[in-house]
């Protein structure tokens, strides 16, 4: 019997239904502000992931002892941001309200605004661990508020003081480290604390969004992101 061909990201091919993860990629890309393509992304990830083997020797696991559903892409509006942030919350919302755990793919950063929102919703304590580059906290980029460069300040709007903890951060305006120095928990240039925050909030037993910009590894590494900075530091070392 022939099927249709429906390419998920490798070992994520299980139902709904059973799935304690649900995959989806929100592939958009308006707001960037230097190279363009991050719309690809999501798409570009399940392709390469045939590469890999679903076990991994670091973590001694498999991918397939997990019971992921890879839902696809989302068709986002491009003229939008607010649209588009409004679809990405809905479908947040709805694994939520399923009991499943979300997994979004990028997409430039600005799409992790319309999860959080579902999250803190739902999760009043949410906190945040970020790694990036870019601090991210622009009140707003060439008067917008919606951009990819002011993603976690419109988050800080949600979470408020002490939620937000970011690590690798070097690059970023004058305004935007000093909103941070009495804002957020902020780790520049490497993974410093990393640990001891990780272990704080398990402690606290709160609930917690993490969110990676691939940009925070160094562009000798990760050539391709949008807005690459040089000088990254070593990895988490998990």
């Amino acid at each position: 019997m022939m099927n249709p061909n429906i390419e998920t990201f490798i070992g994520c091919d299980c139902g709904y239904e059973e799935a304690d993860m649900v995959l989806y990629g929100a592939p958009f890309d308006s707001t960037t502000s230097f190279r363009p393509g991050a719309r690809f992304g999501p798409s570009a990830m399940r392709h390469e992931s045939f590469g890999l083997e679903t076990w991994s020797p670091y973590q001694d696991a498999d991918l397939t002892d997990c019971a992921v559903f890879d839902s696809g892409d989302m068709e986002l509006c491009f003229g939008s941001s607010e649209t588009a942030l409004k679809d990405i919350e809905e479908r947040a919302e709805e694994i939520f309200t399923d009991g499943k755990f979300p997994l979004l793919l990028g997409g430039e950063h600005l799409v992790t605004l319309g999860a959080v929102r579902a999250a803190v919703r739902r999760y009043p304590e949410l906190h945040i661990i970020h790694f990036d580059a870019h601090a991210d906290l622009r009140d707003d980029y060439l008067g917008a508020k919606l951009s990819h460069a002011c993603v976690l300040r419109r988050c800080h709007d949600l979470l408020g003081d002490g939620r937000i903890h970011q690590f690798c951060i070097r690059s970023g305006d004058r305004e935007e480290f000093r909103f941070a120095k009495e804002h957020t928990e902020l780790h520049p240039f490497g993974f410093d604390g990393l640990k001891e925050t990780v272990t704080a909030l398990r402690e606290k037993n709160v609930p917690v969004y993490f969110t990676i910009d691939l940009d925070c590894l160094d562009p000798s590494i990760f050539p391709g992101t949008g807005t690459p900075e040089p000088e990254a530091s070593a990895s988490p070392g998990f």
